[in-house]
């Protein structure tokens, strides 16, 4: 017993020095009995907060792996239900149609799904409007293209969006002045493919890769080769493109926007003339420049035009380079004959792109050489833009159900609304009866 505290201090003023001996006997024989009696109440608690501790729960799984897509989807509809196409529209894209047919015969899952549609078509009269107009409503299902965003990865894929409209811009064929030996001004090269470059193709393996290729290089070192991601726009140089060499150009800047637009013609001094196409590309994703000005702040987003950007160059000469490097996609070239110069370059379909009525479309979501009536609005004049054309060329920036590039022609007159278009699209893609656009996708 602690004596120095308040209560035994108290309990000895009041009683007798022996009754107070007494008391602290009495009250020393109790101890052990007391300190007992808390221990086995210790020992009890502790028992029982061991027995009522539950395990500890294993690790939760990790939620899967969740991921947004894009995907096409189709409503059919009737011929009523598609815009009004003008006489004179209807009669240009003709011609157009027509040449997809020829090459739906090369192929032959193309031939027998397009092949008593095809046989139809070839009949109809030249110019014979009405004839072409009863050709579309009978003989062809329409179908309105949809872009359908979805949240994939658990049990059931959830759609966040579907969208009726889309993006349409403008391509054209440009003239470049050259030279096919290096001399002042013709100072920037136009490279052919390289001999380094891999193209690799997995759809043998993956066959819903089978509009994809993969680009790389073999890189060496002492564990042996493997390949890696091609060179960036950045990081080719002279000195790793000797020897590519196909035509030298006098503008850095029209030589980029002739890989925007993926085909062209270079005039020689003596007046002959090339055309050069796209041969491949260096596997890097597309990124606007045009973009990278408004974001910076340099132009306003009505100003990021193919005019505009090339007026900002001719203000900023030594940043050209800086800003094309903002772009790491690279597009190499091949020549081809010029062959007949009313006519467009040869599409990825493989015929000559009519001006007006051949647009460059992703061939996962719509089906390469497959007529397509659009609905958007001239860059031009504002007018409504509803045609008849024909999905006969791709390009790398066009990737999306509802993502279109529209082929104005050669040269100067064709650039001015190209560079300026960037509006609003609807799409209905048009197929042989009784065939739904999933079937005619990839199609060799």
């Amino acid at each position: 017993m602690n004596t120095s505290s308040p209560s035994a201090s108290n309990a000895s003023a009041m009683i007798s020095h022996t009754h107070g001996l007494r008391l602290s006997r009495r009250l020393h024989s109790r101890k052990p009995r007391r300190c007992a009696s808390l221990a086995a109440v210790a020992a009890c608690l502790l028992v029982a907060a061991c027995q009522t501790v539950p395990p500890p729960a294993p690790p939760a799984a990790p939620p899967p792996a969740v991921r947004t897509i894009t995907q096409a989807r189709y409503e059919k509809v009737a011929p009523e239900a598609l815009p009004q196409i003008a006489d004179a529209d209807l009669a240009a894209a003709w011609p157009a149609l027509l040449a997809s047919c020829r090459i739906f015969e090369r192929s032959k899952a193309r031939r027998e799904a397009w092949a008593e549609a095809c046989r139809q078509a070839v009949a109809v009269p030249a110019g014979d409007v009405a004839a072409q107009r009863a050709f579309l409503a009978q003989r062809l299902d329409a179908y309105r293209v949809l872009s359908a965003t979805l949240e994939e990865g658990a049990a059931e894929p959830r759609l966040l969006a579907s969208e009726t409209r889309g993006r349409m811009t403008g391509y054209y064929e440009p003239l470049l002045n050259g030279s096919r030996t290096r001399a002042a001004p013709y100072l920037v090269p136009l490279y052919r493919p390289p001999a380094d470059l891999l193209a690799i193709d997995l759809s043998p393996v993956y066959p819903e890769l089978a509009n994809q290729r993969l680009r790389g290089r073999l890189q060496h070192s002492d564990k042996g080769a493997r390949v890696v991601p091609y060179w960036s726009r950045a990081e080719l140089t002279e000195e790793r493109l000797r020897g590519a060499e196909l035509v030298w150009v006098d503008d850095a800047v029209a030589a980029f926007f002739l890989q925007v637009q993926g085909s062209g013609r270079v005039r020689f001094g003596d007046g002959s003339m090339i055309r050069v196409g796209y041969a491949d590309t260096n596997g890097h994703p597309y990124r606007s420049i045009g973009r990278v000005l408004v974001d910076r702040g340099e132009l306003a987003l009505e100003q990021a035009s193919m005019q505009g950007i090339t007026a900002w160059a001719s203000a900023n000469p030594r940043r050209v380079d800086e800003l094309l490097n903002e772009n790491p996609s690279y597009v190499f070239f091949r020549e081809l004959p010029l062959g007949d110069p009313k006519a467009g370059p040869v599409g990825a379909l493989g015929v000559p792109l009519t001006p007006g009525y051949s647009v460059a479309v992703d061939p996962r979501f719509i089906p390469l050489g497959a007529p397509v009536v659009i609905s958007s609005e001239h860059p031009a004049t504002g007018a409504p833009l509803r045609r008849l054309v024909l999905a006969q060329d791709t390009g790398g920036a066009i990737r999306g159900p509802l993502r279109f590039d529209f082929f104005w022609g050669f040269g100067a007159e064709a650039a001015a609304p190209a560079g300026r278009q960037r509006h609003d699209v609807q799409a209905w893609v048009l197929v042989p009866r009784g065939v739904r656009p999933e079937k005619l996708l990839g199609g060799g």
